[in-house]
């Protein structure tokens, strides 16, 4: 097990494959969730330091230097590299994202984990991006080239910063881009170790660069940046909104968004109610509730209803709120203050606009940011807590009559994230599949994710997607070449 006080190794600016202080010679502090005390002073980064970072990429990037020259077998053995240097420095990392982001020590791992699994599926594709030949017209020859789309801005979020990053670094390192990385200003100490493993594992000056800072200001530079060709973002819709804008009046940028969800679970009435009950529970609560796809609407049939919110309420009950280094733990806190009290607000919002609370409702303790295990029944469509992102350990229950009705409410939100559903019928398993708009459906678990499967939204819950084969399309451009044969 960790030590709940690691040793903080990292807390400049990432930029040309060394540590450096801002421009501003600002900083700002990382804090314990669990206890609210600051962890360390962290530089803050703002557009001047965008534009170093950027500078380096863009020469990293450059056409006769040393990652563009690069075989690309050798790019998947830095890879190879880093996912190693990763396993090793396991427990470390797992300690300070316990440390600065509140999950628990073992989720944490569990992060790092996948996370390593991505770098290395990644790096598998490396030497196996290939174009194709076009049989034309008239005499021609045409052929199709994939090459990288350039220097690349990522901004994550606080959630889960390992996983993001890795997320993020897998497909563009793997096409051969540079990288900008803005980690979330709640969490940026695990992006900084893997910065310093990354120049460890051999990349070179520029390829990666993490710049903490805020929103506005950093993140802002990235998305505004006129010599950043894409930005990558995973967080908000709102804030999706806002980068969607900066690519239009800059340089028209790609751009790549996993926003927010609020995806339904549903649960037919032949179900097994204890693992439909026990899939339903981790569907929401896992990470704290702070989780895009959560399945923070769970649907259940009038029939079994009542027996379903009894095994719901005993689950939350048995739920162990605390320190996120004792292995007994099963929820931490809230990511920060501002989050603390936003959940806070909806669980009194639902109180106040008629839902039943089964069990929790309220402040965990009286230091750090936790939030007891909260289950609402009796949860109507309109109510603030059915149509907005809590983000936090808040089950919200719903009956339903039929699969056709479930599926109608299901769709009525702008979000499109992911959904799921339980049931011992495949052909009602399929109906729903088919007809939920969803990026990701999940039959009889939930968030079955692997670095596979392409991950993604549809409607207001993004643009583009990760993981798989389909992540790479993000990071390539496609050249057709065609020339006229002479003879």
């Amino acid at each position: 097990m960790g030590s709940s006080k690691p040793v903080i190794k990292y807390t400049k600016l990432f930029i040309n494959n060394e540590f450096v202080d801002s421009v501003s010679g600002k900083k700002f502090p990382a804090v314990n969730p669990a206890t609210e005390a600051v962890i360390a002073n962290v530089s803050e980064g703002d557009k001047a330091d965008v534009d170093k970072a950027v500078a380096a990429a863009r020469k990293a990037f450059s056409r006769k230097s040393a990652w563009r020259t690069m075989d690309a077998s050798a790019r998947g053995e830095l890879m190879l590299k880093l996912a190693d240097l990763m396993h090793r420095d396991i427990e470390y990392l797992a300690s300070v994202e316990a440390l600065n982001n509140g999950k628990t020590y073992v989720s944490a791992q569990g992060d790092i984990q996948a996370s390593i699994q991505c770098i290395r599926y990644y790096a598998g594709w490396c030497d196996k991006i290939q174009g194709s030949t076009i049989p034309a017209d008239n005499g021609f020859f045409s052929m199709t080239k994939k090459e990288p789309v350039g220097v690349v801005g990522q901004i994550i979020p606080w959630n889960y910063p390992i996983l993001m990053a890795a997320w993020k670094w897998g497909p563009a390192l793997a096409t051969g881009c540079t990288i900008v990385l803005k980690p979330a200003e709640q969490t940026p100490l695990t992006a900084l170790h893997l910065a310093a493993l990354a120049k460890e594992a051999g990349f070179p000056p520029g390829v990666i660069n993490v710049v903490n800072g805020f929103g506005p200001t950093a993140g802002a530079a990235i998305a505004e940046h006129p010599d950043i060709n894409k930005v990558a973002f995973t967080g908000s819709t709102e804030v999706g909104h806002l980068i969607m804008q900066a690519a239009g009046k800059s340089n028209l940028k790609r751009i790549s968004l996993e926003l927010g969800g609020k995806s339904p679970l549903i649960v037919l009435d032949d179900a097994d109610l204890k693992m439909a009950a026990d899939v339903a529970h981790h569907a929401i609560f896992d990470n704290h509730g702070q989780s895009c796809c959560a399945g923070s609407r769970t649907f259940v049939h009038a029939k079994v209803y009542d027996e379903f919110v009894k095994n719901a309420k005993q689950l939350a009950e048995n739920r162990k709120v605390g320190d996120p280094f004792d292995k007994n733990t099963d929820q931490g806190p809230q990511i920060d203050s501002e989050m603390f009290k936003k959940v806070l607000g909806l669980i009194e919002s639902g109180k106040k606009e008629g839902a039943t609370v089964v069990t929790g409702g309220g402040r965990a303790g009286t230091v750090g940011y936790f939030v007891q295990p909260t289950v609402f029944a009796n949860v109507e469509d309109n109510m603030r807590i059915a149509k907005e992102e809590i983000f936090g350990p808040v089950q919200s229950i719903f009956k339903f009559n039929n699969l056709e009705e479930a599926i109608e409410r299901a769709n009525k939100t702008n979000y499109g994230l992911a959904a799921g559903i339980i049931t011992k019928d495949i052909d009602k398993a399929m109906t729903f599949a088919n007809s939920v708009d969803a990026g990701s459906v999940w039959i009889n678990g939930y968030d079955l994710l692997t670095a596979h499967t392409p991950f993604g939204g549809f409607k207001q819950s993004g643009i583009g997607r990760e993981l798989g084969e389909e992540g790479l399309h993000e990071y390539l451009e496609i050249k057709t070449i065609t020339m006229r044969v002479l003879s």
